[in-house]
């Protein structure tokens, strides 16, 4: 919940110019919030970055006060869904129920969706991390098809918290979750205190396809500096 429209137009005209030196073969997606859509469509046409939404609800209409709906995240010219994010499932009662409903909604209106999976520092205490996000694959991913899917591993105690899950420790859980997926290939994210410090550890490790970047990703320097790590 980051940046009205005249905070996104001013965020682009700095970061844009940044992606011209961004190696060819990376994938740039930002996921604005609703009320900048607009804004974000309107001034990456044309360029290398594509759109993403926060969230999308499984109806197409209704009497669902605050959600927003597949056709009209279409206007804007939206790509991609984020989808179970840890702070939809912590604060607002999202259940692998309906991030399996929000899934099938971002495919059947076209879009890519980034399925979130991970878990809590009680949970990991506890020695529950796997037996946690294969419920939540196995759960989420009924009947969705995974050759138009991103997954991002986002640890919850590691996101905006400081601590980072160790590269390794994080190439380890991505390489189980893929374990679990019918098409291997799909691309799995890391995220969780991604900053331009450990950006070039976390994107040598061999599992690990990408990042999901949140608050490193406000400020258009940081964000280009983990865009075009080495």
């Amino acid at each position: 919940m980051y940046k009205t429209q005249a905070e996104a137009k001013e965020f682009l005209q700095a970061f844009l110019p940044e992606t011209e030196k961004t190696d060819e073969n990376r994938g740039i997606i930002l996921c604005s919030t609703f009320t900048a859509l607009d804004v974000m469509s309107k001034n990456l046409h044309g360029s290398r970055v594509r759109l993403g939404a926060q969230n999308i609800h499984w109806e197409d209409a209704g009497a669902y006060t605050g959600e927003i709906s597949g056709p009209m995240l279409k206007e804007y010219a939206v790509s991609y869904v984020i989808i179970g994010h840890s702070e939809r499932r912590q604060y607002f009662g999202e259940t692998d129920e309906t991030v399996n409903l929000r899934l099938k909604a971002a495919q059947k209106h076209g879009f890519t969706p980034i399925l979130c999976v991970g878990e809590s520092k009680e949970q990991r205490d506890s020695g529950d991390t796997e037996a946690i996000i294969s419920k939540q694959l196995e759960q989420d991913l009924v009947d969705i098809d995974q050759s138009n899917l991103i997954i991002a591993y986002e640890p919850i105690w590691a996101i905006g918290t400081g601590d980072t899950c160790g590269a390794v420790e994080a190439n380890r859980v991505i390489g189980l979750i893929r374990s679990q997926l019918s098409n291997p290939d799909v691309p799995i994210q890391y995220g969780g205190s991604v900053k331009p410090n450990n950006i070039n550890e976390i994107m040598a490790q061999p599992e690990i396809d990408g990042a999901l970047v949140g608050g490193a990703s406000l400020d258009p320097a940081s964000f280009a500096a983990i865009v075009n790590y080495s």
